[in-house]
C-alpha cells in the first residue's frame, strides 16, 4: 500500500496563502498551508469525535486527498475544544447490524494501514483527551503535542473490550514494552505530565494553535531531506505492522465480530451505555 503512494513524493510549489481542500462531508476538514505544504486534517463529528463509520470513511478519504495533492506533512487534530477523539462510536458495537459492523470495521482498518503507513510525515495536534481509538490515531503518528489537563491511553479493558493486535503493537511502537503491556492490562488513561514523562507525547502546548505550530515544526526538520529516501525509511520500519494487519484482515474482521457479538460483551456496552445516560441527566 504504501510502495505505490511513494510515486508522488516529488516537490511541489509554494505559495503564500492557504487553502482548503475539498472534503465529502463536513466531518472532516483539510487546510492546507501553501507557504509550507503542510496539512491540518480536523476531525469535526460533535459531541465526542466518535468514530463512526462515516467519520472513519472521511479520514481515510481526507488522508489520501493529502497524500494525492503531494503535501509535505499531515497535521491531525480535532475542531472539539476538549476532546481528540473520544474512541469508537459504542454505537456501531453495540446491537450491531451485520453489514453495517463489517464496514465499520473495515473502515478502521483502512484509517489505520492509511495513517500509519503514510508516506508523508505526520503529527497529532492533541488538543483534548484521547481515550482508545482517539490514542490509536494519535499513536499512529509519527509525532504527538498535547495540550495540558487531559488524558490519552487504551483503556479497552475497563470497558470490557480487548484491544486487536495491532493497536497494542502501535502502542508498543511508541512506549517501551513493558510499560505498554502495563498500561493495556490496566486499561490505564496517562495525564499529558504523565504521558509526556514516558514518551507517550513528544512535546506539551498551552493552546491548539501552538500544538499545530509545534507539529509543523517537526514536519519542518524533514526539509532538507530527501522526501523518497525518508518514506522508504518509514516504510521499512514500520512494515512488518503493516503487512501482518494486509494479510490478516479478514481473520481480523471475524475475530472482531465473533466478540463483539458475545452476549457478555454486548451486556457490558449496554451497562456502559446507560452510565452515559446518567450522566448525561445529571
Amino acid at each position: 500500500m504504501m510502495r505505490s503512494k511513494l510515486m508522488n513524493l516529488v516537490p511541489r510549489a509554494v505559495a503564500t496563502t492557504s487553502r482548503q481542500m475539498s472534503t465529502a462531508t463536513k466531518l472532516t476538514t483539510v487546510q492546507v498551508d501553501d507557504k509550507t505544504g503542510i496539512a491540518t486534517l480536523t476531525m469535526n463529528r460533535p459531541p465526542v469525535n466518535g468514530l463512526n463509520l462515516e467519520l472513519l470513511r472521511d479520514i481515510h478519504q481526507s488522508i489520501e486527498e493529502i497524500e494525492g495533492n503531494k503535501s509535505r506533512g499531515l497535521i491531525l487534530t480535532s475542531s472539539n475544544p476538549t476532546i481528540f477523539s473520544a474512541g469508537l462510536d459504542i454505537f456501531e458495537m453495540y446491537k450491531p447490524d451485520k453489514e453495517r459492523i463489517r464496514a465499520f470495521w473495515t473502515a478502521l482498518q483502512d484509517v489505520w494501514l492509511a495513517l500509519y503507513g503514510s508516506s508523508v510525515p505526520t503529527a497529532a495536534a492533541i488538543n483534548g483527551h484521547s481515550p482508545a481509538g482517539g490514542c490509536l490515531l494519535a499513536t499512529s503518528c509519527e509525532y504527538r503535542v498535547m495540550l495540558p489537563k487531559y488524558t490519552i491511553g487504551l483503556n479497552e479493558t475497563k470497558l470490557g473490550i480487548v484491544a486487536p493486535k495491532w493497536f497494542m503493537s502501535t502502542f508498543e511502537s511508541v512506549l517501551p514494552r513493558r510499560l505498554a503491556e502495563r498500561a493495556l492490562n490496566q486499561g490505564r488513561m496517562f495525564t499529558t505530565e504523565e504521558a509526556l514523562a514516558v514518551g507517550l507525547v513528544d512535546e506539551v502546548a498551552n493552546s491548539k494553535e501552538e500544538a499545530i505550530a509545534k507539529c509543523a515544526q517537526f514536519i519542518g526538520t524533514f526539509a532538507k531531506v530527501n522526501p523518497l529516501a525518508r518514506a522508504l525509511t518509514k516504510q521499512q520500519l514500520r512494515a512488518e505492522e503493516l503487512k501482518q494487519l494486509e494479510d490478516e484482515r479478514v481473520q481480523d474482521l471475524e475475530k472482531f465480530i465473533f466478540f463483539v457479538n458475545q452476549p457478555a460483551v454486548q451486556k457490558g456496552l449496554g451497562i456502559y451505555l446507560e452510565s452515559l445516560k446518567k450522566k448525561a441527566t445529571k
